[in-house]
C-alpha cells in the first residue's frame, strides 16, 4: 500500500494528527487485529482529541490566566479550608457559565482566591467557553488609557462578549469616580448576558462602603451579587499545580 501519497493529502487537508495516528497504526502490528470501524473510529478519536489540546491551548493563551497551571483537580479540600467540596463540583460542570451566573472568592491574603478563580475559568476554556483574567487594578488602568486614547467604548464592548471574566484582588486601591463608572458599564453590560468572576479580601457586606457612592454602590453590588455562587476560603491552601489537559490515545 502506498502509505506516503495518502498521508500529504491528509496533511494539505490540515489532518496532521490523524495522519500521524495513521502511521502509527501502521507502524505497530496490534493494530492488525483490529476491524476497519475500530481503527477507524480511533482515528477520528485521535484528530479530535487534537483539535480539542489546540482549542483549548488557544483558549487559555486569549485567557491570560494569572496561575495557567491552576486546575479543579488540583484544588485543597483539607479541612481547614472548611471548602464545600459538592460546590466545586457543581461549579466544575460550567452550568453557572451556561446560565450567566458569577461567582465571588473572598478570603484573606495567602487563602488561595487567585487559584480558585483560575481553576475556574480553566475548566470553562476546558468546556469550550472563552475567558480572560485581569487584576483589578490592571483593568482600571487599561480602560483609563483606553478612554484617552479613544477606544473606551470598544474596549468596554470586548470584555463584555468574554464569557469568563475574572476580576482579581477587587478592593484593594481606593475607586476613583471614572473607575466607579467604568465598573458599573461594564458589570452592567455583562449582567444575565456573561459570567464574571470577582475574588476580594473584602467581605461582601463592606462592598458597598468601598464603591462610596450609593446609588452606584447599589447597581454594582446588585450585578455581581444577585446572582452569585459565593466561596469563602478561611485558611492557607497547599502549592498545587498540574497541567490539566485532554490525553491523546491512538
Amino acid at each position: 500500500m502506498l502509505t506516503q501519497p495518502t498521508v500529504e493529502k491528509l496533511k494539505s487537508m490540515r489532518l496532521d494528527t490523524l495522519a500521524s495516528a495513521w502511521a502509527q497504526q501502521q507502524k505497530d502490528p496490534q493494530f492488525a487485529g483490529l476491524g476497519f470501524d475500530e481503527r477507524f473510529g480511533m482515528l477520528v478519536d485521535a484528530e479530535w482529541l487534537g483539535r480539542e489540546n489546540k482549542r483549548v491551548d488557544r483558549a487559555l493563551k486569549e485567557a491570560k490566566l494569572k496561575l495557567g497551571a491552576a486546575c479543579i483537580e488540583d484544588i485543597d479540600y483539607a479541612a481547614r479550608r472548611e471548602l464545600d467540596k459538592a460546590v466545586l463540583k457543581q461549579l466544575a460542570t460550567c452550568r453557572w457559565v451556561h446560565e450567566h451566573l458569577n461567582v465571588v472568592v473572598t478570603g484573606a491574603t495567602g487563602t488561595g482566591k487567585t487559584y480558585i478563580a483560575c481553576a475556574l475559568a480553566q475548566q470553562a476554556c476546558r468546556k469550550g467557553y472563552r475567558a480572560l483574567y485581569r487584576r483589578a487594578t490592571r483593568l482600571s488602568d487599561e480602560l483609563v488609557l483606553a478612554r484617552a486614547d479613544g477606544t473606551h467604548a470598544n474596549a468596554l464592548k470586548r470584555l463584555a462578549k468574554v464569557d469568563v471574566l475574572v476580576i482579581d484582588d477587587w478592593g484593594l486601591a481606593p475607586l476613583k469616580d471614572q473607575d466607579r463608572r467604568d465598573l458599573y458599564e461594564l458589570l452592567d453590560d455583562r449582567y444575565g448576558a456573561r459570567s464574571t468572576i470577582m475574588t476580594s479580601q473584602l467581605p461582601p457586606a463592606k462592598w458597598h462602603d468601598y464603591v462610596g457612592d450609593p446609588m452606584v454602590a447599589d447597581a454594582v453590588c446588585d450585578r455581581i451579587l444577585h446572582n452569585a455562587h459565593r466561596i469563602v476560603l478561611r485558611a492557607r491552601r497547599k502549592t498545587t499545580g498540574s497541567i490539566c489537559r485532554l490525553h491523546q490515545k491512538v
